[in-house]
């Protein structure tokens, strides 16, 4: 029980009906939900502190505290509060914008109204005012307030109808039944006096468990998830229906499933981190070598100035005015990191954003819906995804059920032949008409004529085919008016099979607890309903047996084929044969396919057989079983009908999309609450699953024993497998779990992994989740079935946790809201069930097929974008950096600024904003056909040498050709100046040497046109002394005629060294070196 806070949690719960002061001991939660994260009051200081958690808004938080000391800061803190303060402001404002927008949400999901049931009399009131323990009236249509026991109803035998697609995300109506002690309360007068209590388990994320008991007038009354109307579900064709609140607010079922909020980052934000760590002991160490600079320079140079440049005030010894310098120099290189790069990187992400909503190669004609990037902070992440996890109703299908082949008595209907007997593809033909049948589905259309013609030639095996399906289900009618009718089915599948029989002649029109009326080729038949004998995921096969008019007993059942085969009479043995070829080739085509059989019962081996089935459904012990046993036993020696294929659609480009994914590496899970049997069909017709895989293991365990010793046979055969194909290669017995992961990765031969929900739940638990991912990551494809919201959120976790990898999941409901909002990144399709996982994902669109485009087109681009931008944007600011770190040697290590930070701000925006309005000009003139079109005689023909001079590997080819040919001249150049240095180099040596002896303090602060002033070396020049040939060069101009100067400066040459005692003779041994 739930006590005062802090108190252990609560192991069981106690709510009785009409009692709010005793059920408020309890502490229970209210039913008032929260999703936003802060209100008016907290809203600063804990986005302020979020934010702060970023290293970089830390870092430059210490920078400004550093510039507001006047003594260390020769930088106004101006410069760095106002973009600091610039985007934690936006940063804020974004976070308060998606936080009202959740205020918003809660505040109308707690508005709702409900009528309860107080003081004898019902009463309005909004959802967040529901208590535990409050009766509470629901209408056909309305959302259920919270999770509810259901008490009466206005069907008969307490009966509701409810769909779930927010649960578990199928649009398929489910059936949910009072116990029968309640059902019979059906006026406010008598639920007021009600005062049962009820004792079950506490608040719990199970969907489809739920374990509890009423007590109620000395007697106890068994509960189980049938008699429960959870949150989020909808009443459907149900008048009225009345339900105890047990559960209410983030108690519910959909509260526990519903994942938190997570902050996503992504790779490129852990590395730039990571670079700023990196960066700043980087600076730290620049700053250190230079404020040992200045402690030594003004110990040995400095201290001598103190008249002419004394110490600041505070100033005494050199080591404390290096320890100043080094603080001076944290600020003067912070550049180095700075505050514009993650503004920068936001405006190219939101850049990126509005590429993907201007997409017109993923915007859907047929819904008019754009996709949408709903986050700026995932895109270059896209470009590294490795898991998908998608959804399966609604994200690979459109959950339409097509009827599309059928076999009946050995002859198969569906395919259509030309004149020549070829098959015809279906756009060449018509469909059939069906304008004989005023009942008959406007939108229901086949294509084979030949089954029309064989209902009205009368054949028996059709019209007992047809009869079968009308008869067979628990499907509900609505007629809105005369004729017009609306099927309501628990599956998509009996829809389709109902709807094929209503087009073809055999409509079913209603149903009472008792009776089926059909009309069968427009004659009212109504069949006396004595049994339904219920599918469940065990059985695989549903049936009924009812009364003809005629008095004929009949059993009709419908199932699959692995179970129905096994069940029919001896004598059917070459028909089974014959629709076994049938159901095969259904299968290759991924069709869902059904077997359809008959049998006839005795009346008095129904009577006998009935007064059994009555007693094993009053007892408590076994009942289950005994009923399976009953079921089982009348199930057999059958007649074989034939078998229905029916097309479940997917959706436009999902088999190629898939395909294309998988080449590129990327790993695709689908995770659904559907059944086994439709998961498996729908990964054989998206191609996930195919013939030609090694094996498909599939794991049912329902022990953690058993699940464990499945999963550990699958990897045994693949490692045997493996083993075979290696030539005789074995692997040890015993590896690491990371060298036997690898292996597994690396086996040869393709494996898929189906695993269902109650299974899962064992194999995520903490000693066997290892065992369970090694298993399916060996796997090419994994389909995990009925699991729960939670339970998809977990596998993401999972994967997340020990593959290190980008994660993706998508899908369309609100069950996959959880899945969306664990992986890195979230993606929802706007479908059937509603928008709220389009408001929980990171980026949104219509169909999956966009997916594709979305990874390999606008995550490789964000991606290769983002990092030539960071390697642009590091490289100019280390430049801009290492300037000022070289001017502290000529400047005494003063912290003097090198460059003006104003005229560096101005240069370095003209730049930016100047290139970028010039490369986006020159795009748009050069590549706008619009612009070409507009003006046609304003543009020439843009010839070969524009075309060649914008090609990147031409100006790559000019550059290195430049550089192969400059560098070795370069190198010679400074190897002969060090190694063989001319007269003139030796004198500018010296005369520099002998000038920085003279300078003081400020020598290295010198103008840059020194040089320039000093005496030149014309007359030298002029002379043409400093000018030696070699003597090859001398001999190849003795071979030419024309040698007149050449003879001339030989001549000059040897008089001058013939004058042993002339002035210029003297003069050139002085300065040769």
């Amino acid at each position: 029980m739930r006590a005062a806070p802090g108190s252990v949690a609560e192991e069981e719960r106690r709510v009785r009906a009409n009692a709010r002061d005793y059920n408020e001991k309890f502490q229970y939660a209210s039913n008032c939900i929260k999703t936003s994260k802060y209100n008016i009051i907290t809203f600063l200081p804990v986005n302020l502190f979020e934010q702060f958690q970023e290293v970089a808004n830390t870092y430059f938080l210490f920078l400004l505290i550093l510039q507001l000391i006047p003594q260390i800061s020769s930088l106004s803190w101006f410069t760095t509060i106002v973009p600091l303060v610039l985007v934690l402001t936006i940063t804020a404002v974004k976070d308060a914008t998606d936080d009202y927008f959740r205020h918003k949400s809660d505040n109308q999901v707690n508005n709702r109204q409900s009528q309860v049931l107080i003081s004898g009399a019902l009463r309005q009131e909004q959802w967040m005012n529901v208590r535990v323990g409050d009766i509470i009236k629901l209408e056909n249509n309305q959302f259920v307030a919270a999770d509810l026991l259901l008490l009466s109803s206005s069907e008969p035998h307490g009966l509701c109808y409810i769909e779930t697609a927010e649960l578990d995300g199928e649009t398929n109506m489910k059936v949910r039944q009072a116990i029968p002690v309640t059902s019979e309360l059906g006026d406010t007068s008598k639920l007021a006096r009600f005062d049962g209590e009820v004792i079950c388990e506490p608040p719990n994320n199970k969907l489809d468990k739920f374990g509890g008991t009423l007590y109620w007038k000395e007697n106890k009354y068994p509960l189980s998830n049938q008699n429960m109307l959870l949150r989020g579900c909808v009443l459907r064709n149900t008048e009225w229906c009345f339900g105890l609140v047990i559960f209410a607010g983030p108690d519910t079922k959909l509260m526990q499933n519903s994942g938190r909020t997570k902050f996503k980052r992504t790779s490129i934000d852990r590395l730039m981190n990571t670079l700023v760590l990196w960066i700043f002991g980087f600076l730290v160490c620049m700053g250190v070598i230079l404020a040992i600079g200045n402690a030594i320079w003004e110990h040995e140079v400095g201290v001598c100035f103190q008249i002419y440049l004394p110490w600041d005030e505070g100033v005494h010894s050199a080591f404390f005015s290096g320890f100043l310098s080094f603080w001076s120099y944290i600020i003067i290189l912070n550049t180095v990191v700075p505050i514009s790069l993650y503004v920068s990187v936001e405006v190219i992400r939101l850049g990126h954003s509005y590429f993907i909503n201007w997409d017109k190669k993923m915007y859907c004609a047929k819904r008019r819906t754009p996709a949408e990037a709903r986050t700026t902070t995932l895109n270059e992440e896209l470009g590294q995804v490795e898991y998908i996890f998608s959804d399966k109703t609604g994200t690979l299908t459109q959950n339409i059920m097509v009827f599309s082949k059928c076999s009946v008595n050995a002859h198969s209907y569906g395919d259509v032949q030309d004149m020549l007997g070829h098959k015809a593809e279906l756009g060449e033909v018509r469909p059939v008409d069906f304008s004989f049948n005023p009942l008959a589905d406007p939108r229901f259309q086949f294509w084979d004529p030949s089954l029309l013609e064989a209902i009205k030639l009368g054949d028996p095996h059709v019209h007992e085919f047809f009869r079968l399906l009308s008869l067979c289900h628990t499907v509900m009618s609505e007629e809105k008016s005369e004729g017009e009718l609306y099927y309501k089915a628990q599956s998509p599948d009996e829809g389709a099979l109902v709807t094929a029989a209503r087009n073809f002649g055999f409509v079913f029109r209603s149903r009472t607890p008792k009776t089926i009326t059909v009309h069968e080729l427009g004659r009212a038949i109504t069949y006396q309903l004595l049994a339904i004998l219920d599918f469940n995921n065990i059985r695989k096969r549903m049936s009924v047996i009812v009364r003809s008019p005629e008095g004929k007993i009949r059993l009709y059942c419908k199932g699959a084929d692995t179970i129905l085969l096994e069940r029919l009479h001896p004598i059917n043995q070459d028909l089974t044969n014959v629709t076994t070829d049938h159901l095969n080739e259904y299968a290759g085509e991924g069709l869902r396919t059904l077997v359809l059989a008959y049998k006839d019962l005795e009346e008095s081996y129904y009577e006998e057989w009935s007064e059994r089935l009555h007693r094993a459904g009053s007892t408590h012990e076994a009942r289950e079983d005994r009923l399976a046993q009953l079921y089982d036993e009348v199930e057999h020696d059958m007649m074989l009908l034939g078998a229905t294929a029916i097309e479940d659609k997917l959706q436009q480009g999902v088999p190629e999309t898939i395909a294309i994914l998988t080449l590129a590496n990327i790993k695709i899970w689908v995770l659904t609450g559907d059944k086994q049997e439709t998961a498996m069909n729908i990964g054989y017709s998206c191609k996930m699953l195919t013939d030609d895989m090694t094996e498909v293991f599939v794991v049912t365990g329902h022990t953690v024993l058993e699940v464990r010793e499945e999963l550990r046979k699958a990897r045994e055969k693949m490692m045997d497998a493996s083993r075979s194909t290696s030539n005789g290669f074995s692997y040890p017995e015993k590896l690491s779990s990371s060298k036997f992961t690898s292996v597994l990765e690396a086996i040869a031969g393709e494996y898929a992994l189906v695993i269902n929900g109650h299974s899962l739940a064992h194999a995520l638990e903490a000693d066997m989740e290892v065992e369970f991912l090694e298993t399916a990551c060996a796997c090419k494809a994994v389909i995990c079935c009925r699991v729960t919201p939670l339970q998809k959120a977990q596998v993401v976790e999972l994967v997340k946790k020990y593959k290190k990898a980008v994660t993706l999941a998508i899908g369309d409901g609100a069950n996959d809201v959880s899945m969306i909002k664990t992986a890195h990144i979230g993606v929802g399709i706007s479908g059937q069930e509603g928008i709220q996982a389009v408001l929980a994902s990171d980026y949104s669109f219509s169909q999956f097929k966009f997916l594709q485009r979305l990874l390999l087109v606008h995550g490789r681009w964000s991606y290769l974008r983002m990092c030539k931008f960071l390697c642009y944007f590091f490289y100019k600011n280390f430049a801009f950096t290492m300037v000022h770190f070289w001017f502290g040697f000529f400047c005494g290590f003063s912290a003097q600024i090198g460059l003006d930070t104003g005229f560096w701000t101005a240069i370095n925006h003209f730049f930016i904003w100047g290139s970028l309005a010039a490369y986006f000009a020159i795009l748009f003139a050069m590549h706008s056909d619009g612009l070409f079109q507009m003006f046609p005689n304003q543009f020439r023909f843009v010839g070969n040498a524009q075309n060649t001079l914008a090609q990147p590997t031409v100006w790559l080819t000019i550059a290195l050709t430049t550089v192969v040919c400059i560098m070795p001249v370069v190198a010679f150049r400074f190897l002969k100046l060090d190694l063989k240095p001319e007269l003139s180099d030796t004198v500018r040596q010296k005369t520099q040497h002998r000038c920085m002896r003279r300078a003081g303090r400020v020598g290295s602060r010198r103008s840059g046109y020194a040089f320039s002033h000093q005496e030149g070396f014309g007359e030298l020049i002029m002379s043409g002394k400093n000018m030696r040939l070699s003597s090859l060069a001398l001999s190849s101009f003795t071979a030419r005629p024309s040698t007149g100067w050449i003879e001339t400066l030989r001549k000059k040459k040897g008089s001058d060294s013939s004058t042993a005692g002339s002035p210029s003779s003297t003069a050139s041994k002085t300065l040769k070196v």
